[in-house]
């Protein structure tokens, strides 16, 4: 099981944020281009910075706590990390907007209006 345990993180760390789009209708799964493009630099460069340090032997990974498949030099799990942890990042902030726009006598989140195209704070945002 050890071998999975990087895994089960990033799947614990889904699990946990996914209510804000089922309940919050934070709305980032629904806008895959947008979210494309939310993780794109991200991913890019800490993939870039990832493998260098990989190959100058900056850091390394112990094969306990991972299933041993690579892309390259660097495990999955790690390619998995710097999409996970920036997903729910966004998932947080439009649920936390949505919050917030209720808070300031919008409607509730849970609510099955649409919101803007622009975001829930009337701007900014991740926008389809």
């Amino acid at each position: 099981m050890s071998h999975w345990h990087y895994l089960f993180v990033m799947a614990a760390c889904v699990a946990v944020t996914l209510p804000l789009e089922l309940v919050l209708g934070a709305r980032v799964w629904r806008r895959p281009r947008a979210l494309l493009q939310a993780l794109a630099p991200t991913v890019l460069v800490f993939v870039a910075w990832d493998l260098w340090g990989i190959h100058r032997g900056s850091w390394f990974y112990s094969e306990k706590f991972i299933t041993g498949l690579h892309l390259g030099p660097m495990p999955v799990e790690e390619l998995v990390f710097f999409l996970v942890v920036p997903i729910c990042g966004v998932l947080t902030y439009e649920a936390v907007g949505r919050c917030l726009t209720w808070v300031r006598g919008g409607p509730p989140p849970w609510s099955a209006d649409d919101r803007v195209a622009s975001g829930p704070r009337g701007g900014g945002g991740v926008s389809a």
